[in-house]
């Protein structure tokens, strides 16, 4: 099938699948004597499995390591889990930034009048000096 048909199968843009492939996700496929990429049933499941990684919120990175993963039939499940966990570690830290984010922004709207009047909590608080991040401090050798 063409790149076309390959992307309607997939649920994968066209031009994704030319990213995912530059960048080496996905093998280079056969091409025809006038350069049209020709794709197989296997690689529109591969195409699948990317974009299911990418609905979950999976790095390129990420996905590259679970697609050697999910090819490698000697695997230990346990390394495919701690993929998982850690990407979960990662999701609940941004949540729990947006969470922090969105009281902030409620707390300011709320002390905000939001008559005629020019003075704005909100842009007095965009316009403060951002608070300075902690040190990181040094592991031990």
């Amino acid at each position: 099938m063409n790149i076309g048909q390959a992307a309607t199968a997939s649920g994968v843009s066209a031009k994704m699948i030319r990213y995912y492939e530059s960048v080496g996700l996905t093998r280079s496929v056969v091409r025809t004597e006038s350069g049209y990429r020709v794709y197989s049933d296997d690689d529109v499941h591969t195409l699948r499995f990317i974009r299911r990684s990418r609905d979950l919120g999976f790095s390129v990175e990420q996905i590259a390591g679970l697609l050697a993963l999910w090819q490698d039939r000697d695997r230990s499940s346990a390394d495919v889990k701690r993929i998982a966990l850690g990407h979960v570690a990662q999701l609940e830290q941004k949540v729990a930034g947006l969470k922090q984010m969105i009281a902030t922004l409620r707390h300011l709207s709320a002390c905000c009048h939001g008559d005629d009047r020019p003075d704005c909590p909100i842009l007095d608080d965009l316009a403060l000096e951002p608070p300075a991040k902690p040190a990181r401090r040094a592991r031990p050798a």
